[in-house]
């Protein structure tokens, strides 16, 4: 990994000790952020589009952003979780442009570093597990103001923290190698670093040196997917992200990522994710 570390910017979301007795059983969780759970007793299993993980004590798991999931629990079970995302004014997503390991064993400092994050991070734990419940929270804002206001010394201290537990599936991160061609590779990182500006097309097919239907034709075999439906669906993640960690009207988000059509913004936004950009924010709001 090449990386540097100055393109890592996690942020932490909610932080907490979470105990259940065959109650934790949740469908089709999706979200804009990074879970990482650390099992202290039971079992559980998480349902993920590559099968069935068992979950067991001492072991540290991860599920990506935008990964739908579910939760299957029939005994007691405790764990803490860590929800974290990466600032979305970040050029780079090291935790979308790797591949990570789900599980891993835990050694013996995780768990004190983790139980050091919930006692300086007390406001950010959840009421309750219920995705539906904290996506509904009324304070999930609120903690984000209160994330940025906390003294510098604990936001150092809680960085360095996330930053010990993410080394740990980082060492075995891997580039995602669903792209084969290096100029399709090569405009996916444009796209990346430029998802705040208007990108057509045709700049898009002179960076990869092809002609626009031969380019085309490649990034459609390549990512299954045409060039301006992965732009859209990109800008739209990164809009579901801004949603519920800024308080920045939709309008300006709409404008923020170029698309100067805010009727447009709100049609595309609720095509690809079933609601409208205030719909979405407000289920994290009521």
């Amino acid at each position: 990994m090449t990386q540097s570390i100055d393109q890592l910017h996690l942020l932490i979301l909610n932080v907490g000790l979470a105990i259940h007795n065959a109650d934790w059983n949740w469908r089709n969780v999706n979200s804009p952020f990074t879970r990482l759970y650390y099992v202290t007793e039971g079992a559980a299993r998480i349902l993920l589009p590559t099968g069935i993980q068992e979950l067991k004590p001492d072991h540290l798991y991860l599920v990506p952003s935008f990964t739908t999931h579910s939760y299957l629990c029939d005994t007691h079970f405790a764990h803490y979780y860590l929800h974290i995302y990466e600032d979305h004014q970040s050029e780079s997503s090291i935790l979308e442009d790797f591949s990570f390991p789900t599980e891993i064993p835990a050694g013996d400092l995780e768990l004190p570093l983790i139980k050091r994050l919930c006692g300086i991070n007390p406001t950010m734990q959840l009421p309750q597990s219920d995705p539906t419940s904290y996506d509904n929270n009324p304070t999930l804002i609120k903690n984000i103001i209160k994330n940025k206001q906390r003294t510098f010394c604990d936001k150092v201290e809680s960085r360095g923290i996330v930053y010990q537990l993410m080394a740990r599936f980082l060492k075995d991160a891997q580039p995602k190698a669903e792209i084969n061609d290096d100029r399709i590779q090569k405009v996916l990182s444009y796209i990346r670093k430029n998802i705040y500006k208007t990108i057509d097309i045709d700049s898009l097919a002179a960076i990869s040196c092809l002609s626009k239907d031969h380019f085309i034709r490649l990034f459609r075999k390549e990512v299954n997917n045409t060039p301006l439906q992965y732009i859209n669906q990109k800008k739209i993640e990164k809009a579901q992200l801004i949603l519920i960690t800024d308080s920045m009207p939709i309008k300006n988000i709409s404008y923020l990522l170029a698309y100067e059509d805010h009727s447009y913004f709100n049609r595309l936004f609720k095509k690809l994710t079933g609601v409208t950009p205030q719909q979405y924010r407000d289920r994290y709001k009521k």
